[in-house]
């Protein structure tokens, strides 16, 4: 391969690099701050969730589906469309509107926000070489890592002027990705009759949907320990709460760069058993932590597993895709992980009241084992790519 074919950090790839974080800044601007703006329009403290909740569901639900929108009507058209979108509603969300029709908002704006990643992801594939496409996506991923980093801290900062300040703000950075959205490069010609394509039957990847159990079952404790890891390490005495999250967050920001070339060397499916090993590892030893430092050193450990997880897994199905079906795959996998968290959020909770935080991580840890040998068995069931799809699927990726 020529040099120019290995060049990772192209000018294609640091506009939807950039579209990415500021997509995601725009939305972890809001995300912290919903609960805030429900109480100040007299939400009870129970619904004080029901906000993020409700966009969760709906971007998990739609997310099979809208993948495939990108694919279907040409990506910068879907990316252009959703930054607007997002734009409108964090207009919307300015007003003194009632609660429930606030929380309401979420649904919709789950839907769109799901299309907007898919696309994105999709598009970020398109642009990185082949020889180099779990490390690209590594590096995509840090685009959302980064946006959580900086947006939280300064939407807070943004409430303390008035809500009506914040909700600009959204509404600005939104508008900057969708400058960056028109840079990308021109879809091909709409075509009619590829509406078609959308329907339920055709739009969902069914194979990257039954594949992506593995995901699933990674990230159902995921959505579990961060939910109840603070909670845990308060129980146990452990002063620094907070000290899982840091190290998750180093773990993922230092190692994504020296994994993801490591998956490429090495081939996605040599790397998944370590990974998956890791993080089955890290959910089975952190409940028998009582120190800041072994606490944070399973978090580590969790961390390197996670963050490798998802190149390897997308770079394996992007493989055995072609072109026009990447945004629906990477929808099904979105929808997949997602649920996995919202599932792992929802369903530590009773076990941990009626068995105890081992009960709930150790049986967490097991459900992460469970994903080898369900890649293994969605593998055999998935027809072994063509020579002329990866054909096909290579001269696209040089375009």
């Amino acid at each position: 391969m020529g040099a120019a074919r290995s060049y990772l950090l192209s000018g294609p790839f640091a506009r939807i690099w950039s579209l990415s974080f500021f997509a995601g800044a725009a939305g972890f601007l809001l995300f912290p701050t919903a609960p805030m703006r429900l109480r100040d329009l007299g939400a009870p403290l129970a619904a004080a969730g029901a906000f993020l909740t409700s966009l969760t569901i709906a971007s998990a639900l739609s997310a099979a589906w809208t993948g495939a929108v990108g694919d279907v009507l040409g990506r910068r058209r879907v990316l252009t469309a959703a930054t607007l979108g997002i734009a409108g509603f964090g207009a919307l969300y300015s007003l003194p509107l009632p609660w429930p029709l606030f929380v309401a908002l979420a649904l919709p704006h789950g839907a769109v926000w799901s299309t907007l990643l898919t696309a994105g992801s999709a598009e970020a594939a398109r642009v990185v070489p082949l020889e180099r496409r779990a490390e690209g996506l590594g590096y995509h991923g840090l685009a959302m890592s980064g946006a959580i980093a900086v947006a939280p801290p300064a939407g807070f900062a943004l409430l303390s002027l008035g809500w009506g300040w914040l909700c600009a703000a959204i509404v600005v950075v939104n508008l900057g990705a969708f400058v960056l959205s028109r840079t990308l490069s021109a879809d091909p010609p709409f075509d009619r009759s590829r509406l078609g394509a959308l329907s339920p039957r055709h739009a969902v990847e069914w194979r990257t949907l039954r594949l992506s159990i593995v995901l699933f079952a990674c990230s159902f404790g995921y959505g579990g320990a961060t939910s109840f890891v603070a909670l845990f390490a308060e129980e146990r005495g452990i002063a620094r709460r907070g000290i899982f999250f840091t190290a998750f967050a180093i773990a993922v920001i230092t190692l994504r760069p020296v994994l993801g070339p490591w998956v490429d060397r090495v081939g996605p499916r040599r790397a998944l058993p370590p990974t998956i090993l890791a993080i089955a590892t890290a959910l089975a030893l952190l409940p028998f932590q009582t120190t800041s430092m072994g606490l944070g050193a399973a978090a580590f450990l969790y961390g390197a597993g996670f963050s490798t997880l998802y190149p390897a897994f997308a770079s394996l199905v992007l493989s055995r895709t072609g072109e026009a079906r990447k945004g629906a795959a990477f929808g099904a996998m979105l929808a997949s992980f997602d649920i996995g968290i919202g599932l792992g959020s929802l369903g530590f909770g009773p076990i941990v009241a009626r068995y105890g935080y081992e009960a709930a991580f150790i049986a967490s840890a097991l459900l992460a084992a469970t994903a080898w040998p369900a890649l293994q068995l969605g593998l055999r069931s998935w027809s072994v790519a063509t020579e002329s799809v990866a054909a096909s699927d290579s001269g696209s990726e040089a375009a």
